[in-house]
């Protein structure tokens, strides 16, 4: 029978996830997850609404360390070393795996001062103009605001917030982006745009994506992973594979049941 979880190369990873599981207080939200990332690939998330794929997705750069009274066990590894080891800095972590959130989120600065916030709290203060321009231009919207960069970012469409928000993650040269569902407050134009710009970015980044969208999915992942909540009341990965695998010829029945709309 076909291993329902794909492995992969240790020289190809980037981000691993061994046996985590994660706890809210003392309500246990995702069990024994174990999965690999591999580089320069788009990996979506797809399950069921409370399945816990944004709490894996917050994993992997410490997010969920914002949330009061979150414990994480077991071993998450950023090119093979441990995430949550006690000599790494956690915003060093989220500076090489950034985060898109599902709403748009830009600072009540000017768009300029957006995208320049991550390298000056590295420490650069030289060249800011050309690294604001060319993460402008990697997120797809250097064109469209290069004449209004001291203006609030604020100020503009909801897809435009939602590009500054990946040019501001990418103007500190993440090796990965997360990204919590970021086209889901957008209309079908910026959809499509998001969409693009994804796939266009994946061949310098990796990006790990929770869509609940399958269409998304299938559109610009290369992997989909599956989660499920158990007769525990649980979320576990049950299935991770190629697009071809899951929505194409599921190993597990609740993988099909899910992506044939059965259940969901």
């Amino acid at each position: 029978m076909i291993d329902p979880i794909i492995t992969f190369d240790d020289q190809d990873l980037v981000l691993e996830a061994e046996n985590m599981s994660v706890r809210y207080g003392s309500t246990l939200a995702v069990e024994d997850v174990s999965i690999q990332i591999p580089r320069n690939a788009i990996v979506s998330l797809i399950g069921p609404s409370g399945c816990g794929k944004s709490t894996v997705l917050r994993c992997f750069n410490r997010m969920n360390e914002l949330i009061p009274d979150t414990h994480v066990t077991g071993s998450i590894k950023y090119q093979g070393v441990n995430v949550y080891g006690a000599d790494v800095d956690p915003t060093d972590i989220r500076f090489r795996i950034g985060m898109v959130f599902q709403r748009p989120n830009p600072f009540p600065k000017s768009i300029y001062d957006n995208v320049a916030f991550g390298p000056r709290v590295n420490g650069l203060t030289d060249d800011l103009d050309r690294v604001v321009e060319e993460s402008l231009r990697r997120a797809a919207i250097w064109d469209e605001v290069k004449d209004r960069l001291d203006d609030s970012g604020l100020g503009i469409s909801g897809g435009q917030q939602q590009r500054l928000c990946i040019a501001r993650a990418l103007a500190v040269n993440p090796d990965v982006v997360l990204m919590d569902e970021p086209a889901s407050a957008l209309d079908p134009i910026s959809t499509q745009a998001i969409e693009d710009l994804i796939r266009e970015l994946s061949q310098e980044v990796t990006i790990v994506i929770v869509t609940h969208n399958m269409q998304q999915a299938t559109r610009i992942s290369d992997y989909s992973a599956v989660m499920m909540v158990g007769e525990d009341r649980v979320g576990h990965l049950i299935e991770y594979g190629t697009n071809g695998q899951v929505f194409g010829n599921p190993v597990d029945p609740r993988t099909e049941a899910y992506v044939t709309g059965r259940i969901g």
